[in-house]
């Protein structure tokens, strides 16, 4: 393989990876965690068998269609690609907002600026990527280096928590308690919404595409599902490791708490690099993934598409800065985000039997099946979400 179509691949996967990183990722990690101790390990076992079936079956598509998402979705049932896009914009921008709060909260413990200055500040850092000529390899250069260093810090943070390794490892096949919400919140925070269709456009745009990439798709695919998953692991023995001891998490910031209980001052600091590096890179994978849903639309859109990237980012920055997290989108976004999975699944396994989509392409049987459950399952846990969060607006 050429080294090009290495760093293309790999850059893919980092995009995708550290899309799934963000604030959220990092609260619910370590929420879950104080909640079920070393039985999180099952929960994070299930969630990455279900990742990888559904990345699997989704860029597969992606790359043998050679179209992106939305056209593919048009192309099943008219009108219907424009409905994903709706989910996928709307999801994304609300999301974005969360992950410049984020930013702005890291640049708060790492420098001491309000997060109001350090939101603005990481938006312009975002949107600087953008408007380079060699944006996309930037792009995928950038979520590596930080990739790498998240994980890195973690791994440091989690030997400094001394974890109880052996009971964790023996809970993730048999856990005390199995909870089926946290499995789908971790499923929805790692593949939903517009996280796991990032790398698989990205692979498009750099013409990384047709049956004869399908080897290098895959393995993309599943290192992308690896890296979130490793970064998950270790935040999970880390936190495991400070509850082990008997030591309460805030519950207004529970990463941060995880950090400084195990790690002391210098932990503190390291939750300030980590929360950063998870934000930025989340506040670009949402960006440049939510833009391309709408680019194919319209050839004025696809030519202009790189400044649509950067009113995405301004728009979600100057919100945040201005009048803060708005909690009732958030909201309707996270239960929009339970459905986005399902309708987007089923959407490319009705396509992968399309002759008109996929040519004489034949779809693995046993990744038709395995992607078929993970749609009802989803489609199940999506709408109890809904049921539950949509009267929380009013």
């Amino acid at each position: 393989m050429k080294q090009s179509n290495r760093s293309i691949l790999l850059g893919a996967a980092f995009l995708m990876a550290t899309s799934a990183i963000g604030p959220g990722f990092l609260t619910q990690t370590t929420y879950f965690t104080e909640a079920l101790l070393a039985s999180f390990g099952f929960v994070i076992l299930v969630s990455i068998i279900i990742d990888i079936g559904a990345q699997l079956n989704i860029w597969r598509i992606i790359a043998v269609s050679e179209r992106r998402t939305q056209d593919i979705a048009n192309m099943v049932l008219p009108g219907l690609g424009y409905f994903v896009a709706l989910l996928i914009v709307i999801g994304g921008l609300a999301f974005n907002i969360g992950n410049i709060a984020g930013a702005g909260l890291g640049s708060n413990v790492l420098l001491g600026v309000s997060p109001e200055i350090g939101a603005l500040f990481s938006g312009l850092i975002a949107v600087g990527i953008f408007l380079l000529r060699e944006a996309n390899k930037v792009m995928d250069r950038f979520t590596q280096v930080l990739g790498f260093i998240m994980i890195a810090l973690t791994v440091y943070v989690m030997f400094s928590a001394s974890p109880p390794v052996g009971e964790a490892a023996v809970k993730t096949f048999v856990p005390d308690k199995i909870d089926l919400i946290a499995i789908v919140t971790l499923v929805g925070g790692t593949v939903g919404g517009y996280i796991t269709f990032s790398g698989g456009h990205r692979l498009l745009d750099a013409g990384v595409k047709g049956v004869d990439n399908l080897s290098e798709v895959t393995k993309s695919s599943v290192s992308a599902i690896g890296i979130a998953s490793i970064m998950r692991i270790f935040l999970f023995l880390a936190t495991l490791g400070v509850v082990s001891q008997g030591l309460s998490l805030d519950p207004s910031n529970p990463p941060a708490s995880v950090f400084q209980l195990a790690a002391g001052d210098i932990g503190y600091k390291i939750f300030g690099v980590i929360m950063w590096a998870a934000a930025i890179t989340s506040v670009i994978g949402a960006a440049y993934t939510s833009v391309s849903f709408i680019r194919t639309f319209n050839p004025k859109l696809e030519k202009y598409h790189k400044w649509l990237i950067v009113g995405f980012i301004s728009v979600s920055t100057l919100v945040f800065a201005s009048i803060g997290k708005p909690v009732s989108v958030l909201i309707l976004a996270g239960a929009l985000n339970g459905l986005i999975l399902p309708i987007s699944l089923g959407v490319m396994l009705i396509a992968a039997y399309n002759r008109k989509i996929v040519g004489d392409y034949k779809h693995p049987l046993w990744l038709t099946v395995f992607g078929g459950l993970i749609v009802i399952a989803m489609a199940y846990m999506g709408v109890i979400t809904m049921i539950d969060q949509l009267p929380q607006l009013f």
